[in-house]
């Protein structure tokens, strides 16, 4: 037996209270209520029985009014203390399930430079729908960006539910979209699990359990030639930023989000070309580009991505995502209505000898003139 702290032990893995520890808790409540109920006694008290309380003279008036103010604001100051403490706690509990659901990306996953933030439309909320992971296996780095339908806890429950899967599934899956399969499976038993604690009287096997309640997800696979595999599931395809341009990295429709519609038969991943060394992709969710201005005009994505990059070609991921928020910032005039999570990966491999790169030449250049001489590969279209 490991003693963690003060009245709390760590035996087989599991964290207990040590029951010998007396429990505390309901001391703190009766304090807590202890001084309101001393001054709403004391004021009972002194319009009962003090003869100036019953003095109807304007200097009696005056001294009642005074104690009553004293002690109402004594209520309202306690009052005030007491949910100050309540929000700070909620806010460190919110805190641990965004590391623990959202943890922070490491800033280099197998040669790759990596940045990710998200932004709230919920003033003071830290936590959402959005969901973000990259994950380095023996078959590539493999990457989630998803987005899921609504907000609040639901909201946050299913995109634990999706986060869980994925991390799971990258290592045992050879192939994406056997990634993706889990993916639906773990979306579905989630969303039969809910419906039937929400509605327990529907049976063990509701028929729809939450029919408008969907996720999209976009996968990709990085491997280490730098080859892109991708699989859509209704997310905004990502921006490929290579020298100063930005340009979505594939045009193809994307599947059905995973909820609604079971998946096909066959879904063959999408081959979108190689990212060069000094290239880098930018994840984003729909937040980002249905941003609108007072007057309605949506956000431009790819202007503000190719602003990033004009000046400094290979900018740094946490560079090109301050610069896309500050400008998202200003144009929503600090109030998008959307969430935002945003995910940029930077290529930093070296190139090999055999790709023929010269000596001074710059980043993503080498990816350039092998796709301006190499002839194009066949697209499969999902």
């Amino acid at each position: 037996m490991i003693r963690i702290k003060a009245g709390v032990t760590r035996r087989a893995g599991r964290i207990r209270t040590d029951p010998r520890t007396p429990d505390r808790r309901p001391l703190r409540r009766a304090f807590a209520l202890a001084l309101p109920t001393i001054w709403g006694a004391l004021a009972v008290t002194y319009k009962l029985t003090c003869p100036l309380a019953q003095q109807g003279g304007l200097g009696a008036r005056v001294a009642t009014s005074t104690f009553f103010l004293a002690v109402g604001t004594g209520l309202v100051l306690r009052a005030h203390r007491i949910l100050l403490r309540e929000l700070r706690q909620i806010r460190r509990v919110a805190g641990v399930a965004q590391s623990v659901l959202l943890r922070p990306l490491p800033p280099r996953i197998d040669g790759l430079s990596v940045a990710a933030a998200q932004l709230s439309a919920d003033r003071g909320a830290t936590i959402g729908g959005d969901l973000y992971e990259a994950v380095a296996t023996e078959h590539g780095v493999r990457i989630v960006m998803g987005d899921v339908r609504g907000h609040g806890l639901a909201a946050i429950g299913t995109a634990a539910a999706v986060l869980g899967s994925f991390r799971e599934a990258v290592h045992d899956e050879a192939g994406l979209d056997g990634v993706l399969r889990r993916l639906e499976r773990a979306l579905a038993r989630h969303l039969r699990e809910r419906a039937r604690a929400e509605h327990p009287s529907a049976g063990p096997e509701p028929d729809h359990p939450v029919a408008e309640e969907f996720v999209t997800v976009l996968l990709l696979e990085i491997h280490r030639d730098g080859e892109v595999r991708a699989l859509n599931c209704g997310h905004p395809w990502p921006y490929l930023l290579s020298g100063t341009s930005a340009e979505p990295l594939a045009r193809t429709d994307p599947l059905p989000p995973l909820g609604p519609f079971p998946l096909p038969p066959e879904v063959p991943p999408e081959r979108c070309g190689h990212l060069s060394p000094g290239e880098a992709l930018v994840l984003h969710t729909d937040g980002a580009e249905d941003a609108r201005d007072a007057r309605g005009r949506f956000f431009s994505l790819s202007g503000a991505l190719s602003e990033a990059v004009r000046e400094r070609p290979a900018a740094v991921p946490q560079v090109v995502l301050g610069s896309v928020f500050t400008a998202l910032l200003h144009h929503t005039r600090g109030a998008p209505t959307d969430d935002v999570a945003l995910l940029v990966l930077r290529n930093d491999r070296q190139r090999k000898d055999t790709s023929g790169t010269r000596h001074g030449e710059t980043p993503g250049s080498a990816g350039r003139a092998r796709a301006a001489t190499t002839p194009p590969q066949p697209t499969t279209h999902l």
